[in-house]
């Protein structure tokens, strides 16, 4: 689950479950990201490093954010 020993979290069942916890949390933000407004997505990916205690790889949250909201 940790990458390279550097505490970062990489794990794409882990990640996806907080993911889907903090967009449920935020109808609001995704709502705004699926109207345009693109920079929303950045206030969800906060959301996940900050549930996330800084360990997510930021690569993946986005990735996986951006499946979720356009799937």
């Amino acid at each position: 689950m940790l990458d390279n020993g550097l505490g970062t979290v990489s794990d794409e069942g882990a990640l996806r479950e907080v993911i889907e916890r903090v967009v449920a949390d935020n109808p609001q933000s995704v709502a705004d990201y699926r109207a345009g407004k693109k920079k929303a997505i950045g206030f969800l990916v906060g959301q996940t490093m900050k549930a996330m205690q800084g360990k997510a790889d930021p690569g993946m949250v986005n990735d996986i954010l951006q499946k979720i909201l356009n799937g």
